[in-house]
């Protein structure tokens, strides 16, 4: 049965949680270099994924140690950021026109990026637990997948209308140097937590 109250708390409590997550950003950086519905399919699928797990597998993840998975995380975000920072640019005035990227090379960057650097994401396990907490897995899931599409696609239009007045590189250094920033915290939080 669907609950509007317990969809409108979750899509609350995710979108505020996601917005200064890496999603915006992942986003950010996809919609600026590829064409932006190409990008929210993809990314919209792997979030599909994501809250489907949370729901039918939430217990498990609330219980790996937070060290561990901040650890993780942490070596994730770095080795992002090492990527942006060292890859050799393609092309010396930018990136490629988003006309000469297929349908599903792009949407499968999107879907596989998002797939990878949320598992385990604070967004994710909270998402386990609204399911646990208001046993309405129906409304818990749709309030976090449009909470996390909100955030997703405010991301892919901010890189696009970004990009006009923002050269590519010194977007490409800022989001490394965010990564960098997010790793050096959730190693931190490993470390001391």
């Amino acid at each position: 049965m669907l609950s509007f109250t317990v969809l409108a708390i979750t899509f609350g409590v995710v979108f505020l949680a996601e917005l200064p997550d890496k999603t915006a950003l992942a986003g950010l950086m996809l919609g600026t270099r590829y064409k932006a519905s190409y990008v929210f399919v993809g990314v919209a699928a792997a979030f599909l994924v994501h809250v489907a797990l949370a729901i039918a597998a939430g217990s498990v993840l609330t219980l790996l140690p937070h060290r561990l998975l901040q650890a993780i995380v942490g070596v994730l975000f770095l080795a992002g950021a090492a990527m942006l920072l060292f890859k050799k640019d393609e092309e010396e005035d930018g990136v490629k026109a988003p006309a000469d990227q297929s349908f599903w090379k792009v949407s499968g960057a999107g879907f596989m990026l998002i797939l990878v650097a949320e598992f385990g994401d604070l967004t994710q396990i909270m998402t386990a637990n609204l399911a646990a907490r208001y046993d309405s897995p129906l409304s818990v899931g749709l309030g976090a997948v449009l909470a996390l599409w909100a955030v997703a696609g405010l991301g892919i239009v901010g890189g696009r209308t970004l990009m006009r007045y923002v050269p590519l590189r010194l977007i490409t250094k800022v989001a490394a140097c965010l990564m960098a920033a997010l790793a050096g915290f959730s190693l931190f939080e490993a470390v001391a937590g």
